[in-house]
């Protein structure tokens, strides 16, 4: 068996664009998912308040207990059945942000649980509200603590992205299919891919052990 790699040549401009929507969905799931991921896993902490316990444990419970390429039809094929339309790459964006920001409740949840309560108490002492303590002294301590988490699910969240391109967003998968459709070297052109995903996804861990890197080095979250 010969390989050629020449459509993938020629197709290199294509695939250096459905690069950079890849990288456009996964940065605006990603502000998505922390984002409500930090409400959800707040929510989660104190099961005396029911209601938002309960709708914050229900949220994780679904998300986490279904597929995303379920979630992601359900947005793009389902929501239409309401009149309500909306692009494909805001489906893709919104699908791959709810479906992280389950994951990242977690992290988010277990970094702060992971804080000894007692700082919590001694802020209640010297005046501070629940919200203050959790804002000024848990949270930029929990921080640091999430970044690692945090890493993985970025990387994980690249991956997924993968699956935006059944919702015909020109994504790099997309462009890896047009591709094909026309040379018929789907090896070659699936190597090409899986290398510029391998090349996304260290080039994502790498940026996030140096902020981690430099926040230490800084002090700051120590």
């Amino acid at each position: 068996m010969n390989l050629d790699f020449s459509p993938v040549w020629q197709g290199w401009p294509y695939l250096m664009q459905g690069a950079l929507v890849t990288i456009e969905v996964t940065s605006s799931a990603l502000l998505l998912s922390v984002s409500l991921g930090l409400l959800i896993g707040i929510g989660r902490l104190n099961p005396k308040r029911r209601v938002i316990y309960g709708l914050a444990s229900a949220y994780v419970t679904f998300i986490r207990g279904t597929p995303l390429l379920v979630q992601l039809f359900l947005l793009y094929f389902g929501l239409p059945q309401f009149n309500i339309m909306l692009p494909a790459f805001v489906c893709g964006t919104l699908g791959l942000g709810i479906y992280s920001a389950a994951y990242v409740s977690e992290i988010v949840r277990g970094a702060i649980q992971s804080i000894d309560h007692g700082q919590v108490e001694a802020a209640r002492s010297i005046g501070m509200s629940s919200r203050q303590a959790m804002r000024v002294i848990i949270l930029p301590q929990a921080a640091l603590r999430m970044i690692p988490p945090f890493g993985n699910e970025f990387i994980a969240l690249i991956k997924n992205s993968a699956l935006v391109s059944l919702l015909t967003i020109s994504d790099l998968m997309h462009e890896a299919q047009i591709i094909i459709s026309t040379s018929y070297r789907s090896l070659e052109v699936y190597l090409a891919v899986a290398f510029i995903y391998l090349i996304l996804t260290n080039a994502a861990g790498f940026a996030l052990r140096l902020i981690e890197r430099r926040m230490k080095a800084g002090g700051i979250l120590q």
